[in-house]
């Protein structure tokens, strides 16, 4: 708890420094702990507060907030307006697994795409049973 470096400290919130803010939401990103298990072991209070900083601090983008408004009548431009959507979200997993791909090879040397060139492996004709 001596990492938190708490600023203030009043009987209803609790202020973390920046630095350690980063260092849960780089922790998180590793993946090993989850959003409860990092509030549990840090002593983190509420349940979107981690949630919060991963969107500030993280490199990894959020989709917005949507506010459910009315329908539209035009069931057309509806379902265009939803396609859109999917497609930007889509765009940011895309994205994600890039980046995901990028730190693989950083930091493993592991290279996960597969060369454009490389030959596909012969498969191995079948045994025929023999009577």
């Amino acid at each position: 708890m001596e990492d938190q470096q708490v600023r203030t400290k009043s009987k209803f919130s609790v202020h973390y420094s920046v630095a350690f803010r980063k260092k849960v939401v780089q922790e998180y990103a590793k993946g090993f702990l989850n959003k409860e298990q990092l509030r549990k072991k840090y002593g983190i209070g509420g349940n979107t507060t981690i949630s919060k900083w991963c969107q500030k601090y993280s490199n990894l983008h959020y989709l917005e907030k949507v506010t459910a408004g009315r329908p539209m009548k035009d069931k057309l431009k509806q379902r265009i307006k939803e396609l859109e959507r999917q497609l930007e979200h889509e765009k940011f997993k895309v994205l994600a697994y890039e980046t995901l791909i990028e730190i693989v090879k950083q930091e493993d040397g592991i290279d996960v795409l597969k060369k454009g060139g490389a030959k596909q492996s012969v498969s191995l004709p079948k045994p025929t049973q023999e009577k």
